[in-house]
């Protein structure tokens, strides 16, 4: 079965079992275990009350499955998640597969912030909508409500971290959005049929420093880690972040709604073997963890889907033989606002040189941090710091910024800090980019980018990169974007697999 027939059935998770042929299709990807499928589809079994991964290594009889698209959708239906198997690591579904551009947004915010204990009021607030009209569509969506699929990304959460952590219960509770341990009892046994100390036992914990906890975020296979440490190396900003040879590593703020913030730093690596990275955190983010978690989903890019992106870019072989190497990602950024300073600096420079400027904005405005990375340590300015400086380009020139970009960069702090420029956004794409581009400095090619790289952008194109440039020397921009065309919706892809092609 081809990925994009399955994202098809995905979106229409109530005729999941309609036909025969259907179910038989789907039965068979959990029969041969293909990782391409993981996270796309679940099996809820009958005969054990249980709901799976395509990768769990059981083989359930097909007369006792029945498929949804969620995880969430188990639940409702009565089935609780395997224990060996995991639904909770499993890999999200990309933002592009889902039709309601409200429902996938609100999906994602309610996964990234089920951490904060916020209701579905607040959360339907902060995506501008009522939460009646948000529950419609939603379920419209998804077949679930926006409560049910809140509290099963909060059970989730803290069913991983039961599993691979030695957290009090209570703690776990508190992190996972709960407002009371006895709630957080109540809900987790009447839902998973056990208790979490129950559950506990049954976890792997891997032996951590005191002080930390890891999570792990599954992705779908072939996932290149090693071009994305490439891309974050040379790109490494001093005193925020460090590259090792298999690792990456940075300092991490996060602010609360009350104006305090919660500080620490991540560490993340390859977990081949289990196909998901693992994420070392300071318990300092404790009460930030789905926060975290979705950013660097978003960083290394670990929703996508890289036999429907390989689908689009197969031809990119016949501009650049070997460009298109299956299972590229698309870096994004861990904190949107520094990527967009960064790409302020980097404007019609070289990449080393705006790194410095870079490092010495960290320096001079930076707030210190502990970690245990001799590297790592300053935190990134936050906006309001950029927004509250008096003369920004007086203080920004003498660490070597010109005055055009000083301005840019206060401007853009402006509009984040006021919310005219979201990186979370309901607004067309096309409208978010002409808002960046009415920033005076601030062209296509650096709209775009940031776009690209803080606003999940899968389809930007920047034929008048230098870069872009050398992979296809004989075409002019106009032709360069004519030929972009054919990749559409994956054109940020095919950036990065010129840019790959390059090295």
């Amino acid at each position: 079965m081809q990925s994009s027939t399955l994202r098809a059935l995905g979106n229409e998770a109530e005729d999941l079992n309609r036909s025969e042929s259907r179910r038989r299709a789907l039965y068979s990807a959990f029969a041969s275990k293909d990782a391409r499928f993981d996270g796309q589809v679940f099996v809820g079994v009958s005969s054990t009350g249980i709901y799976c991964r395509p990768v769990c290594p059981y083989k359930p009889k097909f007369e006792n499955c029945t498929f949804y698209a969620t995880a969430a959708e188990c639940e409702k239906a009565g089935y609780r998640p395997c224990l060996v198997c995991r639904p909770e690591t499993a890999p999200g579904k990309s933002l592009a597969d889902a039709s309601s551009d409200l429902a996938r947004r609100a999906a994602m915010l309610l996964r990234e912030e089920c951490s904060n204990g916020d209701g579905l009021e607040r959360l339907s607030e902060r995506l501008g909508y009522t939460d009646r009209h948000l529950r419609r569509v939603f379920e419209e969506e998804f077949h679930v409500t926006p409560l049910q699929y809140l509290q099963t990304c909060r059970l989730q959460l803290a069913k991983q971290l039961l599993a691979d952590t030695d957290l009090p219960v209570a703690q776990v509770a508190k992190a996972a959005g709960f407002g009371s341990v006895r709630r957080f009892n109540d809900v987790f046994k009447r839902r998973y049929r056990l208790t979490p100390r129950d559950l506990r036992k049954h976890g792997k914990r891997d032996a951590t420093p005191d002080g930390t906890f890891i999570v792990k975020l599954g992705y779908r296979t072939p996932y290149r880690f090693d071009q994305l440490l490439d891309f974050f190396r040379v790109r490494q900003l001093e005193g925020v972040e460090t590259v090792g040879e298999d690792f990456y590593a940075r300092s991490v703020h996060i602010p609360f709604d009350d104006g305090e913030e919660a500080t620490g730093w991540v560490r993340v690596e390859d977990d081949a073997a289990h196909r998901a990275l693992k994420v070392t955190m300071s318990e300092s983010l404790l009460p930030v963890t789905s926060q975290v978690v979705g950013r660097l989903r978003r960083q290394f890019d670990t929703e996508s889907d890289p036999y429907a992106i390989g689908e689009a870019l197969a031809s990119i072989d016949a501009a650049v033989p070997g460009a298109f190497v299956l299972g590229t990602r698309l870096p994004g950024a861990f904190d949107g606002f520094e990527t967009v300073v960064r790409a302020v600096l980097g404007q019609q420079v070289t990449l080393a040189a705006a790194n410095k400027l870079a490092a010495r904005v960290v320096e001079a405005l930076g707030t210190p941090i502990e970690t245990p990375f001799e590297e790592i340590t300053r935190l990134f300015p936050r906006v309001d710091e950029i927004v509250a400086l008096s003369d920004v380009e007086a203080q920004l020139g003498v660490l070597g910024v010109i005055k055009t970009r000083s301005r840019s960069i206060a401007e853009l702090a402006h509009l984040i800090e006021a919310g005219e420029v979201a990186f979370e956004s309901l607004e067309p794409m096309a409208d978010r980019i002409e808002r960046l581009c009415s920033v005076k400095g601030i062209g296509p090619w650096t709209a775009n980018y940031i776009a690209m790289r803080t606003m999940g952008h899968t389809d930007a194109f920047l034929e008048t990169d230098a870069g872009i440039k050398h992979a296809l020397p004989d075409l002019s921009p106009a032709e360069r974007a004519a030929l972009a065309e054919q990749w559409s919706p994956w054109r940020s892809y095919a950036v990065m697999s010129l840019w790959n092609s390059l090295s």
